[in-house]
């Protein structure tokens, strides 16, 4: 008698959670649609503090210049002082009165400690993480040194945690915050002659993707989550490779690419694929045979993407 109450009560949750899901997939179906008309407002962001990883440079530099007019205290890191001190100046000529650099490794977790640390004393906590500092080798994995291959996923990788350590007990303690994973395509599909760069960047988008359910299970809903996987940008990182198609798989604009980082901070987006076309090429991935997926991978030259890599190898962006 018991087994059969039992059996009725779980076939009943069974039914009404079934229910509950299809009911709920309809309405988030309807607001992803609605939101293709009526975008979402823009969150104020006014008294935050941004902590920008790999800012002396690139996309770094220009998202701190995008925050500039926003009411925001930035923070700075980088390896390159001249670099980090530059984008200091720049901002400041923007306005920006709260703007504090600091020299951090971030492959080295005991600086990434140290220098939080330095910043919460000086700053506060910080309220939004920008994980953004990224190198790559631009060699075949069999010709890479394994001192690069693990200095890329001890920058790309590994420096995430730390960073995830050092400030999110604050935002999950006020259930506010907002963590940035600058990811890339190369963490989508992998690329031949990016081996240990896509393994990274594979690896920072699932980290980034689990602590945001760990934070969801744990009703912190406060502290959102951005993943951004952008194609290659033309910031001098990946100088001297090739898109087939141009139009479908444009070499990006830094400053288009910085906007729409911030747009997607400032909605509150999750995931931020550059260019739109990744977004279909993802679900053809996830749907097509693996042969007719190697042969759309030739046809849009992801065999031949590095053969003239001129970047800038082991430098931190």
């Amino acid at each position: 008698m018991v087994t059969n109450d039992f059996l009725g009560i779980s076939k009943m949750n069974f039914l009404l959670e079934t229910l509950q899901v299809i009911v709920m997939s309809i309405y988030y179906n309807m607001e992803a649609f609605v939101r293709l008309f009526i975008p979402p407002k823009n969150k104020n962001v006014t008294g935050e503090i941004v902590l920008i990883t790999g800012a002396g440079s690139g996309i770094g530099r220009l998202m701190a210049e995008k925050f500039a007019p926003l009411g925001v205290s930035l923070v700075l890191w980088d390896i390159n002082q001249e670099g980090v001190k530059e984008t200091s100046r720049l901002v400041k000529e923007k306005g920006v009165t709260k703007v504090h650099y600091y020299l951090c490794d971030c492959s080295d977790k005991a600086e990434v400690y140290r220098v939080a640390d330095q910043v919460k004393r000086e700053v506060g906590d910080v309220s939004i993480l920008i994980n953004n500092a990224g190198i790559v080798t631009g060699r075949k994995f069999m010709d890479a040194p394994d001192s690069l291959i693990e200095k890329t996923f001890e920058v790309n990788t590994m420096a995430h945690f730390w960073t995830y350590k050092a400030f999110l007990p604050a935002m999950a303690a006020n259930n506010h915050g907002h963590l940035v994973s600058i990811a890339s395509s190369a963490g989508l599909i992998g690329v031949n002659g990016l081996a240990d760069y896509c393994a990274s960047k594979f690896a920072a988008i699932g980290f980034a993707e689990s602590v945001a359910l760990e934070l969801l299970a744990t009703g912190k809903d406060g502290v959102k989550t951005t993943i951004v996987c952008p194609y290659f940008i033309n910031t001098g990182m990946f100088d001297g490779c090739n898109t087939k198609w141009p139009l479908l798989l444009p070499i990006l604009d830094p400053d288009y690419v910085a906007n729409k980082i911030i747009e997607a901070i400032l909605t509150d987006q999750v995931y931020l694929l550059l260019p739109k076309t990744m977004y279909l090429i993802m679900g053809l991935k996830n749907i097509m045979p693996v042969k007719l997926g190697i042969l759309l991978g030739m046809y849009l030259g992801a065999f031949n993407f590095m053969d003239a890599f001129k970047g800038r190898v082991k430098k931190v962006e």
